[in-house]
């Protein structure tokens, strides 16, 4: 039997989001809640409580949206463990737009 990645084929959709000064916590459609540390996503780190209230789901409940930190984290992205992608120099540049 070879090893490789399992797909997962009934991918759960996000029911609620929640965000915390640690901790980004969804809770899915198949009962669990999953909670990833805030420092992954430096938007969000950085936003004030309000932008991060302010969210909506995108792609079908498979991705969450906050327009006022013009950031998308997918559901994909979080049951992988991925943190963002987005470079230090990409994060700085959007924090010198935020406080000019």
């Amino acid at each position: 039997m070879t090893s490789s990645m399992v797909e997962i084929l009934n991918i759960p959709q996000i029911q609620q989001v929640a965000v915390s000064d640690e901790l980004l916590t969804v809770e899915l459609s198949d009962g669990r809640v999953i909670s990833v540390p805030l420092a992954w996503y430096p938007r969000l780190l950085h936003g004030s409580s309000t932008e991060r209230e302010n969210w909506r789901l995108t792609g079908g409940q498979a991705g969450i949206h906050w327009p006022a930190l013009d950031e998308d984290i997918s559901l994909k992205n979080i049951l992988l463990g991925q943190p963002s992608g987005k470079s230090q120099s990409s994060l700085q540049r959007w924090l010198d737009n935020r406080n000019p």
